[in-house]
């Protein structure tokens, strides 16, 4: 059996990502979690970039729009937030797009207006 990539790093941020869910509860707006989240990132010793701008091709030419995901964790985990009563299609498709932008193999979608936290973690 494989073992998945970045497993442990993915663990980590889930657990920074639940006690930031567990702490201010689902209702706010994408912008509080995101906050909340880089501080719980540090105090963890987590690595990340929040919102870095990546250069979109197409076609071997450079684009004039940027992408902009939520965080890119230990350099290597693309990490798309959300404050939704539920996750859908189109929110597993911006995570594999971000993926994509990044060149990186690995892709979290977390959501925070579940009351649960929801998170899926996406291979390129």
């Amino acid at each position: 059996m494989a073992e998945l990539l970045f497993k442990d790093e993915v663990f980590n941020m889930v657990g920074a990502a639940m006690e930031v869910h567990t702490t201010l509860g689902p209702g706010f707006l994408e912008a509080v979690y995101q906050e909340a989240l880089a501080i719980e990132f540090r105090l963890r010793d987590i690595p990340f970039v929040e919102q870095p701008k990546l250069q979109l091709e197409f076609k071997g030419h450079p684009l004039k729009c940027k992408y902009i995901p939520d965080f890119i964790c230990y350099k290597e985990i693309v990490l798309e937030i959300k404050a939704l009563s539920k996750c859908g299609p189109n929110e597993a498709a911006q995570v594999i797009n971000a993926i994509k932008a990044a060149k990186k193999k690995v892709g979290v979608l977390m959501n925070f207006g579940e009351l649960s936290l929801y998170w899926k973690r996406y291979i390129k």
